[in-house]
């Protein structure tokens, strides 16, 4: 093409602005009449565009990009300072343009970005990953359930690692736990018997070695074990990560994408890394809480009060309330011993111990534990508390107990009790006119004194009159209607004249929700609550190697 004399030579108004800066610029220039010739280039210019020439149609020797910003420029001329620069790649390079008109001519500017982008994208993929990081970190640690943080860390990875994920946790024998997670599907978890040597790296990603390079890995040696069923396509990248946990290994992860995807990276390799460190703290720190929680409910099974019901005949019903409510045990305790047969006494025993929660329910195990020991020796109860009383004094517990004890055999129709107290409030008794007695016995308390003194008498419980045993939390529980008066003895007397001819569950349940409703919101001890009852009438009859006189057998023993 024949360029117009006009715009072959030094461009009009350019040459004499700008001078030899206008050439010798280190910016690569391109000028551009109105008509798209490029009119002129710098030796940069060259250099970024070898083939440009002056004379031909700009839109024919620069990028689509350039040449799309040119034409807008032409037909609508910018006024002031462009809101946006128009920007895109030259070869391997990123350039922005810059634009100075010079009379009828467009002069661009352009200016390498290739650098500052590439640390803009460094900066914004460091930032994301800083967010994945901290997501996945707060999401797993939000669950202490080993299942669910398995299904939330394949999902995460699934979702910002690969396209696929598979987490494999430690064996079990020949078996492994897998859960599967396929972008965009649902997770699916299973256990079922692998060859972990068929995959390259995940044995020692399970002993916790440092992981094999994803360039080392041939994905053609992935089993279709480790391939979730919802992953489109062949295996084009795998990357196999340890999730290190608190001192043993936690598990691997296996990442996936597809042969239409970009392999790994190095960065994203290591970005998989610091991911999988993450995830195994937060699995190791669950499996940690469940086997805590395992051993914990295992131990407590034994500090738990027992469930009560009806033994030989006699009615037993019990109710137990820690100081606070998210606390399963503590110093109060109840247990019944049931004879070998109806003609043997059924040993029924109620203590305190001096404290609240763990420590004190801890106390209570060994009590519990020595008092079954020394059941043989029922008949005896001076005997026994003297030999809890050595037991208590020789142990490492600097706490005392209160204890009252009851042995109980069913004679025509009516329950024999022998009563002791030992530093323990008098069982009281309800009889079928509305009378409450309290039982005539006293005593020392257990593990303080060399020597435990105390006083044993006997009653009989005619049908339906009830001996309630019960630990100081309930007379002690201070509130009413200025929240600082005691629910005190004479209340409770009160109280249980109303639960004349009442099943034991029944009065058991009333004394507590009045000593509940007493106290409102307020503090309270221990409070522990315990019946024998006679029943009203009915025969003695043995059901499942226990006898029982009228009434229903409930669960329990």
């Amino acid at each position: 093409m024949t360029v117009p004399r006009s715009s072959s030579a030094r461009p009009p108004g350019v040459g004499q602005q700008a001078g030899p800066a206008w050439t010798e610029a280190p910016y690569p220039v391109l000028v551009s009449d109105r008509h798209g010739h490029l009119v002129r280039l710098n030796d940069a210019a060259r250099l970024v565009l070898p083939d440009a020439v002056s004379g031909g149609r700009l839109s024919e020797q620069v990028p689509a990009w350039l040449a799309d910003a040119h034409q807008r420029t032409i037909a609508v001329p910018p006024q002031g300072t462009a809101a946006e620069l128009p920007q895109g790649a030259i070869g391997e390079r990123y350039f922005e343009a810059r634009i100075t008109l010079s009379g009828g001519d467009v002069v661009w500017w352009l200016v390498d970005a290739t650098d500052r982008r590439v640390a803009e994208k460094a900066l914004g993929d460091a930032r994301r990953r800083s967010e994945v990081l901290s997501e996945a970190s707060s999401t797993l640690l939000s669950t202490l359930n080993v299942p669910r943080c398995m299904e939330v860390a394949a999902a995460l990875a699934a979702e910002h690692l690969a396209e696929a994920a598979v987490l494999i946790a430690p064996p079990q024998g020949r078996r492994c736990s897998l859960t599967y997670a396929c972008q965009g599907d649902p997770v699916v978890q299973t256990s079922r018997q692998v060859d972990v040597a068929g995959v390259p790296g995940l044995r020692e990603a399970l002993q916790g070695f440092p992981p094999v390079p994803a360039r080392w890995i041939n994905p053609a040696d992935i089993p279709d074990w480790a391939i979730p069923d919802g992953f489109a396509g062949s295996v084009g990248s795998v990357i196999v990560a340890p999730l290190p946990g608190h001192g043993v290994p936690a598990g691997a992860l296996i990442l996936l994408r597809s042969s239409t995807e970009q392999a790994f990276t190095e960065g994203e390799e290591v970005f998989a890394r610091l991911f999988a460190a993450r995830a195994g703290a937060a699995l190791s720190a669950a499996r940690l809480y469940t086997e805590q929680a395992t051993i914990t409910a295992t131990l407590m099974q034994d500090l738990l009060p027992p469930t009560l019901r009806t033994v030989h005949g006699v009615e037993y019903a019990g109710s137990y309330r820690t100081s606070t409510d998210h606390e399963r045990v503590g110093g109060d305790f109840y247990d019944v011993h049931p004879g070998a047969d109806p003609s043997q006494e059924t040993l029924v025993v109620l203590g305190d111990v001096a404290g609240k929660g763990l420590d004190a329910a801890v106390l209570t195990g060994k009590i519990r534990n020595t008092l079954h020991a020394l059941l043989p020796l029922a008949e005896d109860h001076q005997h026994i508390l003297n030999l809890l009383n050595g037991a208590l004094l020789t142990s490492h517990h600097t706490r005392f107990a209160t204890l009252a004890l009851a042995s109980v055999r069913r004679r025509d129709g009516r329950a024999q009790l022998r009563l002791t107290s030992a530093g323990h409030l008098p069982p009281l008794i309800v009889r079928t006119d509305g009378t409450v007695e309290e039982a005539g016995t006293r005593g020392t308390l257990v593990g303080a004194l060399p020597v435990v003194t105390a006083r044993t008498v006997g009653t009989v419980l005619a049908p339906g009159e009830t001996c309630l045993l019960y630990t100081d939390g309930i007379t002690e529980a201070r509130g009413g209607p200025l929240g600082d008066e005691l629910f005190g003895e004479d209340r409770l007397k009160r109280a249980l004249a109303e639960c004349v001819g009442m099943p034991g569950e029944a009065v058991v349940e009333r004394v507590q929700m009045l000593a509940a409703q007493w106290l409102g919101d307020g503090r309270h001890d221990d409070m522990a609550v315990m019946a024998i009852t006679a029943p009203k009438a009915g025969p003695l009859n043995t059901v499942d190697g226990h006898a029982s006189g009228g009434t229903t057998n409930r669960s329990g023993w």
